[in-house]
């Protein structure tokens, strides 16, 4: 357990709360469900939708990926991503790299690197090879975020969105 006896200037008064290490204790149950990852947010929520837009990825002036099967997720406070099926990716030039982020929502993404254009583009991609049963749809599809690379959605570029933590 930890917690703050003195927090911050301005913060919510905390003194008398106590916090627990995720990965110190043996299990933690949400009712009878064990869950591994992290507790969810009652306020966020989490869809999914097959779509037929034409997303186009380039990346350093190479394209990566273009499709018409994609899945778009939706996240309460965060831009829709696009998750592209590994089969409209040119996967050679991607590298798969030791980086893993978890998500209560979605379970724990691989991240990659892309050999584009003579560059290495780090950490512009991610893939969810075995999601949580609410998110089963974006298995093996892969997701390059907004903002780190050239995406296209029906010929329309897109800008660098903002989410709620920015």
């Amino acid at each position: 357990m930890w917690n703050y006896p003195k927090p911050f200037v301005d913060c919510v008064e905390v003194t008398e709360l106590v916090a627990f290490y995720w990965d110190k204790a043996d299990a933690w149950f949400e009712e009878d469900e064990e869950v591994f990852i992290g507790p969810k947010d009652p306020y966020t929520r989490v869809d999914t939708r097959e779509t037929s837009r034409r997303v186009e990825i380039v990346i350093n002036g190479e394209k990566i990926a273009d499709t018409t099967s994609s899945v778009m997720l939706i996240e309460t406070g965060q831009p829709h991503r696009y998750y592209i099926p590994k089969a409209d990716i040119r996967m050679d030039l991607l590298r798969e790299t030791d980086r893993v982020m978890k998500s209560p929502y979605k379970g724990a993404a691989r991240y990659y690197n892309v050999e584009a254009g003579g560059e290495t583009a780090e950490l512009v991609a991610w893939c969810y090879e075995d999601p949580i049963a609410e998110s089963g749809r974006i298995a093996e599809h892969l997701c390059f975020p907004q903002g780190k690379v050239e995406m296209s959605v029906n010929g329309v570029l897109q800008e660098n969105p903002k989410s709620r933590w920015d």
